[in-house]
């Protein structure tokens, strides 16, 4: 591939981007979100790995998952199987954000990883994800969809960014307005977001002890939606690195997009 040439696709009702060049590695985004979080890591990505920009089902433009799936990230990771199926790879790096952190380490689970990048990953609770994490994720979606005429305006604003971004972004000033205006919109819109937010709720990252590829595990020093105890070891590999992002929240790749680049790159 043509580093720096995104080519949009959609197989097996995946919707995802490729491009650059070198080793496949699967960009993996949170619930709500779209492949468009990772656009300030992309293109610092792009010269060293060829990178997969996926869309989860029922996320942007991606199918939502068929009735026989599960709207989890177990589930996720079957259907990005089916899609490194039909573009006839084995395995991909992976790296993910929160819902994609899991998904990712659930690749790993069934040997379609070659190595995991975990970034605030959700799923590492003890027996149900954190009644606070969840009820500020359905506000979010809640309020978004109410209030939506009014989410350009708010998200020029440097201080209206920092009212409704700062919760999973470290530095809301650092999200341009555009961005801001996609990333709330998007939001808002996610045909997936009830069902997958009632189904992963109920579920959490089992069984990973086996996994036998390199695992970072990345926090952000201003994590504040995953709370100190929703973030367990135990159902990790004994291998696996932690690392915390100084300065950076839930959602780093606005916060410092040289740092995640570096700290993915270092560990793929």
């Amino acid at each position: 591939m043509v580093p720096g040439k995104p080519m949009s696709e959609k197989t097996a009702g995946i919707a995802f981007e490729r491009r650059g060049t070198g080793e496949p590695l699967l960009l993996i985004h949170g619930t709500g979100g779209s492949r468009r979080h990772w656009t300030p890591v992309a293109e610092l990505l792009a010269p060293h790995r060829e990178l997969l920009l996926v869309d989860l089902p029922g996320h942007g433009g991606s199918d939502l998952p068929p009735r026989e799936v599960s709207p989890t990230p177990i589930g996720y990771a079957e259907l990005l199987s089916r899609l490194l199926d039909e573009l006839g790879l084995d395995s991909a790096h992976a790296a993910g954000i929160s819902a994609g952190g899991w998904t990712a380490l659930e690749l790993a689970k069934r040997g379609r990883a070659r190595s995991v990048v975990a970034i605030a990953p959700a799923g590492l609770w003890g027996k149900r994800d954190p009644r606070r994490s969840v009820s500020q994720l359905w506000v979010q979606h809640k309020l978004g969809r109410a209030f939506a005429p009014l989410t350009p305006s708010v998200m020029r604003s440097r201080i209206g960014r920092k009212l409704a971004l700062g919760g999973t972004v470290g530095r809301p000033d650092r999200v341009p307005p555009e961005a801001a205006i996609e990333l709330a919109q998007t939001y808002a819109r996610t045909p997936g977001f009830t069902a997958h937010l009632r189904a992963t709720h109920q579920e959490r990252f089992r069984d990973g002890q086996r996994i036998d590829v390199p695992v970072t595990v990345v926090w952000g020093q201003r994590e504040r939606l995953i709370p100190p105890r929703a973030r367990r070891r135990d159902e990790l590999p004994a291998h696996t690195r932690f690392i915390e992002l100084p300065g950076c929240g839930h959602l780093p790749t606005w916060d410092d997009p040289e740092l995640v680049a570096r700290t993915i790159l270092d560990s793929t």
